[in-house]
């Protein structure tokens, strides 16, 4: 029973996309003129997009592939035996089964995800460039694991060269971000103006400095002498950057404080709904709650959303520790997706699932994986993407990617595609040249596209 029921080149990226090369010109002077005046308009794409928006669902820590959803039988019928890299193979002690038509394999950790398994796209051949869980987490949210040079945020990127599409609440919020890992880096602007940087706020609800310190027609009285201040300071010689962006989030915060507390009231949804996405008090709900306002926000428009769920490094206490985070995102999860497809969102909205890199299939400890960046799996859902498909493979004990390759370059490179963006023609100059998310690289993986 459904409880939703009531409710490649530039070039060959083109060509795929079915936009011709023109679609881009139709932005048209008058459309430059109103994206220098605000720029967080809606703004077209480069090619015809196949999604509208993203949310990401980042497990952060690296979840354990071999224990989840990446059934080998080579590490299950060697268990104990020495692995082809060094190191002692280690059997799941989860049982894994096969759902749907696609005969996809799930752990009993995530049964309820296991119900959607025919609406994957398996990225099953990523792999990454360092085992340190700092640099990871920061290459996958911004493209570059060097931390000499702090890079815009994927989500940044995406406002960046799309806009927003509801003027009064921002393009891009992050849910519960970890302070670990890079904190604010992975969802700041960096060099991009300050206005494309995600907006943190909590599974409560909260945002900071949100709620009105007067009434509305004297605070706009007030916000207005600030901004012509503000203006003033901003046309002058030598004015810091930051202005512009500082111009645009006063405005964005007075519109917000009308729009934002009703939003983020998951209290107002039905019973049925919340009881759907395991809803509940206290630290063992909060991943339920993002999920949910998740689906809000995205339905109202947010360009991009991310939750996080921390917690997988297991080194040790793997197998507790996984039942644990397991719980904690399996029915939420199935919930969102199920969730979204009820209400026609699917069909616009594409959902990334993942952490920074995987685990081995050998031991670390009594009761550990350690990192593995040579072979991991993601999985997409939705809008723009093959259902039922999987990209690329590992070999058979899940080590080393050996077909479908994808580096964190290409998988942003696809990811922007699907958006309707060319990875490289999306850049920023600063110091003297041309940055972009994918740096010099990226290769688009088309054959997802649906």
């Amino acid at each position: 029973m459904n409880p939703f029921s009531n409710n490649p080149s530039r070039r060959s990226i083109l060509k795929s996309a079915g936009a011709g090369f023109g679609y881009l010109a139709l932005a048209g002077l008058m459309g430059q003129q109103r994206a220098l005046a605000n720029p967080l308009i809606p703004k077209l794409p480069h090619f015809k997009p196949r999604a509208k928006r993203i949310i990401f669902i980042f497990m952060e820590g690296a979840m354990s592939g071999i224990d989840t959803f990446d059934y080998k039988p080579a590490v299950q019928n060697n268990d104990g035996k020495t692995g082809p890299g060094g190191g002692r193979v280690t059997a799941s002690k989860f049982a894994f089964k096969q759902y749907g038509e696609t005969g996809s394999w799930f752990s009993e950790l995530m049964p309820n995800i296991a119900t959607h398994a025919d609406k994957f796209c398996w990225l099953r051949g990523l792999h990454t460039d360092t085992p340190a869980h700092p640099q990871a987490v920061v290459q996958l949210h911004t493209g570059s694991a060097n931390a000499a040079l702090t890079r815009p945020s994927m989500g940044a990127w995406l406002l960046y060269g799309l806009g927003t599409d509801n003027q009064d609440l921002p393009g891009y919020i992050t849910i519960n971000p970890s302070p670990n890992f890079g904190g604010t880096v992975n969802y700041g602007s960096a060099f991009l103006p300050a206005h494309f940087q995600g907006t943190r706020i909590t599974d409560a609800g909260f945002l900071a400095n949100l709620k009105a310190s007067s009434e509305a027609s004297l605070q706009r009285k007030q916000l207005d002498l600030v901004q012509s201040m503000n203006r003033d300071l901003a046309a002058s010689p030598g004015a810091p950057d930051p202005v512009d962006g500082i111009i645009a989030s006063y405005e964005l915060g007075f519109r917000m404080q009308d729009k934002v507390p009703a939003l983020l009231d998951i209290s107002k949804e039905p019973q049925h709904v919340r009881d759907a996405y395991g809803v509940k008090d206290g630290p063992a709900g909060a991943f339920a709650r993002q999920c949910l306002m998740a689906r809000r926000l995205s339905e109202a428009g947010v360009r991009f959303v991310e939750i996080c769920q921390p917690g997988w490094d297991h080194h040790n206490n793997l197998h507790k520790g996984l039942i644990e985070r397991c719980g904690n995102v399996d029915q939420p999860t199935s919930a969102l997706l199920a969730d979204l497809e009820q209400r026609g969102l699917l069909e616009d909205t594409l959902v990334l699932f993942g952490s920074e890199f995987g685990r081995q299939p050998t031991a670390q400890g009594p009761d550990g994986r350690d990192h593995n960046i040579t072979g991991y799996s993601m999985f997409l859902a939705g809008a723009g993407v093959k259902a039922g498909y999987t990209h690329g493979g590992t070999d058979e004990f899940g080590i080393k990617a050996v077909e479908g390759q994808m580096h964190t370059n290409d998988l942003h490179a696809t990811l922007l595609a699907l958006m309707g963006l060319d990875h490289e023609a999306l850049t920023y100059p600063y110091g003297g040249r041309d940055f972009r998310l994918t740096d010099v690289a990226g290769k688009v993986a088309t054959e997802i596209f649906a």
